[in-house]
């Protein structure tokens, strides 16, 4: 009934098992791919048809895991998967950037990529092994992708490059400083296609060296997946690249002499305005079957890219006029807004972030209900792409793809540089609201949040400065590497390729291609182009801020740490939570403690912290013998008096440490509810306090020469 095909190999720790022919028989491909014991199908269909007048490559990819896979229910009120996580947004991004450059030119029928996560062990991360079941199942669907790729992990510990490390070690990133790397790299036999990092201050040696030993740990994937297909590929579909070379003849010789004029325009806006004309007056001229030809936009792009890339690789001045290395200018302002814990306003060129920063306590930590388990999060990052800022009119709605994976590359490039929980237990969140935009406005969220953080004093340990990179590559080897790209350098260019970092190394690295044939030559190339693209605006930020403020903004809250002993836990929670609470209302204080003992005092005065701090060191603290105390007297017995003058703990006062002198009974001088200074002499046998009155100074607290005063009694 079933024809399976199913191919494996040993791949580093790992087994590694494609299977093909049993599941999803309708889909043109299905593929399901195993790496120890996470398994990922993927599913590939695809239009034979495309829609009449369709002017793009409408490809859609989709990650989804299902909690049954690692044995857990969903959590939430419904108890079902809803909308896609973050994981699977981005996941499903990492799928996407490496196979869509890779389908045949001028393929544009509709192309259905899904993923579906269906056993989790815990130890191999599935998104690794979604890429590779993806590329799988359309090398053998027939659909013409000039693949296949293959993607790995790739660590950086103790100095040495490791393959697939496991899911733990990535998720213990930031608190293992063994463990300094977590990037992705996927490609084709021949050429990388995709990278995403997150680094802890590589150099770009190093950064490189990851790169090409995650290249070469992709080989016998690749090998593995023509294997796979050389059994059980379906006939390719039968689909020619189109020829419009007749209608690009056409749309050159109308358009060209103004869309070039429109390429020497400097000013974004006005650029746009006459590339749009150039367009129309082409338009205008046209027959009714030359503007029905789906093509045309095609046409169109490709008379736009041969001006731009024309002018940058003969050696000419880039759309601003720049050369391939000079940054634009920037502008760097802090504490710009007078309410926010802190703000920046970051300004490159036409690009423009407006970051805030706000520190909260650990009641605003992210809780992350991930497959592998929940955990928290006390760094976030937001990024918001509002329609104005390219001066458009357009729908504003919650975060796409877009917007989550632009701000978890700049949450990447940041957390390297984050303070230790323990030294600064603030939960950060850092909002980039970008204002203007033309080109990388990803990376003016590095650096607005860089500068946001230092003016909310968070004791970075470094600035952080990104920089997009762009590429100029033609057929005859000729390259251009660009530094900080326009928008229309990315759109009509080869490679956009985002590098972050401190003065002393990369913390993320971002790199998609839309060529194959990226050698390690042009690599290195754009790695010491963006350092030294890098160091500038580091430069240019300093005169903004250097490190961290000292003083926090008068509406943050402050945080007061302590440390007590975990079986004083309960003392402090009280019966139902009752002895919290009442410090909590005393104080007017935020009070959390967790299962080790450490407990975060915070409030934005300094008064509440004190107050709630010294409520809970009366609870466990140990009174210290040969310390002098303030007490109140609680009872007045024959033989002595009793005091409370540590939290609720009591101790006795015999009637003979009372004064320098015999008393008959402890009222000739004493009364309840009086306050006085007492000495902790130490403990009976029983654990009983003893403390005395005569040896201190009931006026100062100071303690006095017991002899002197006898002598003068």
């Amino acid at each position: 009934m079933f024809d399976v095909v199913k191919k494996s190999i040993q791949w580093g720790q790992e087994t590694l098992t494609l299977e093909t022919g049993k599941v999803a028989r309708q889909a043109d491909g299905s593929v399901i791919a195993t790496l120890g014991e996470t398994s990922v199908m993927a599913n590939v269909t695809f239009a034979k048809e495309p829609k009449p007048g369709q002017d793009f490559f409408p490809l859609t990819v989709h990650y989804q895991e299902k909690y049954y896979a690692a044995g857990k229910v969903p959590g939430g009120f419904f108890k079902r998967e809803a909308r896609p996580t973050e994981k699977e947004t981005l996941t499903a991004r990492l799928i996407d950037r490496p196979i869509r450059p890779l389908f045949a030119p001028g393929f544009k029928h509709e192309v259905l990529v899904m993923c579906t996560v269906l056993s989790h062990d815990l130890v191999n991360d599935p998104d690794m092994v979604a890429m590779i079941a993806a590329s799988a199942a359309l090398t053998i669907s027939g659909v013409p992708f000039m693949g296949p790729i293959g993607a790995a992990r790739v660590g950086f510990a103790n100095g040495e490059y490791v393959l697939n490390p496991e899911v733990q070690d990535m998720d213990q990133l930031r608190n293992n400083p063994e463990q300094r790397l977590d990037l992705v790299v996927a490609g084709t036999k021949d050429a990388v296609m995709m990278v995403e990092s997150e680094a802890y201050e590589l150099s770009e040696a190093e950064m490189l060296g990851a790169v090409k030993f995650g290249h070469d740990a992709i080989q016998p994937v690749i090998d593995l997946i023509i294997d796979l297909a050389e059994d059980a590929a379906k006939e390719p579909f039968d689909f020619q690249s189109p020829d419009y070379s007749a209608l690009y003849n056409r749309v050159k010789s109308i358009g060209e002499a103004d869309m070039r004029a429109a390429y020497a325009i400097r000013d974004k806006s006005h650029r746009q305005d006459a590339i749009a004309a150039a367009k129309t007056k082409v338009k205008e001229q046209l027959s009714e079957d030359e503007l029905a030809d789906a093509n045309l936009g095609s046409a169109l792009k490709k008379l736009e890219s041969g001006i731009l890339r024309g002018d940058i690789i003969s050696g000419g001045a880039r759309i601003d006029g720049r050369d391939t290395k000079t940054v634009r200018p920037i502008v760097s302002e802090v504490g710009i807004l007078p309410r926010t814990h802190g703000s920046a306003l970051f300004t490159r060129g036409e690009t423009q972030g407006l970051v805030v920063t706000t520190l909260g306590t650990g009641d605003d930590e992210q809780i992350i209900d991930a497959l592998h388990g929940n955990y928290r999060s006390n760094f976030m990052l937001h990024y918001n792409f509002p329609p104005y800022s390219v001066g458009e009119v357009g729908r504003v709605g919650s975060p796409g793809r877009r917007e989550i994976g632009h701000g978890k590359l700049a949450w990447r490039a940041l957390q390297a540089v984050l303070p230790a929980a323990t030294d600064f237990p603030y939960t950060i969140r850092v909002v980039s609201e970008i204002t203007e935009s033309n080109g990388s406005s990803s990376m003016a969220s590095v650096c607005g949040g860089s500068l946001s953080m230092m003016d909310a004093g968070v004791p970075l340990k470094a600035p952080v400065a990104g920089v997009a990179m762009g590429l100029i590559l033609e057929d005859d080897g000729r390259f251009a590497v660009l530094t900080d790209i326009l928008g229309d350098e990315d759109h009509l260019g080869d490679m956009d390729f985002k590098v972050a970092g401190t003065e002393n190394g990369i913390t993320s690295l971002q790199m998609d291609i839309k060529v194959a044939g990226i050698t390690p030559q042009i690599m290195e190339q754009a790695l010491a182009q963006a350092k030294d693209g890098r160091m500038h605006i580091l430069s240019e930020m300093s005169k903004a801020l250097t490190e961290g403020r000292q003083e926090f903004s008068a509406h943050a809250p402050r945080i007061e740490t302590m440390q007590i002993p975990t079986d004083k836990i309960r003392e402090v929670i009280g019966s139902g939570g009752k002895v919290i609470r009442e410090i909590v209302e005393v104080s007017g204080a935020k009070v959390d403690i967790n299962d080790e003992g450490i407990i975060k005092i915070a409030s934005a005065n300094g008064e509440s912290i004190k107050k709630a701090y010294d409520m809970i060191y009366s609870i466990v603290a140990e009174p210290e013998e040969g310390k002098i105390y303030t007490g109140k007297v609680v009872k007045l017995v024959d033989f002595g008096a009793f005091v409370n003058f540590f939290g609720k703990r009591d101790g006795l006062v015999h009637v003979s440490q009372i004064a320098n002198r015999r008393l008959g009974h402890p009222n000739e001088i004493l009364k309840e509810g009086q306050e006085v200074k007492v000495k902790l002499l130490g403990f009976d046998d029983r654990g009983k306090v003893r403390l005395g009155m005569k040896m201190v100074d009931q006026e100062t607290g100071a303690e006095i020469d017991e002899n002197a005063a006898e002598a003068n009694a």
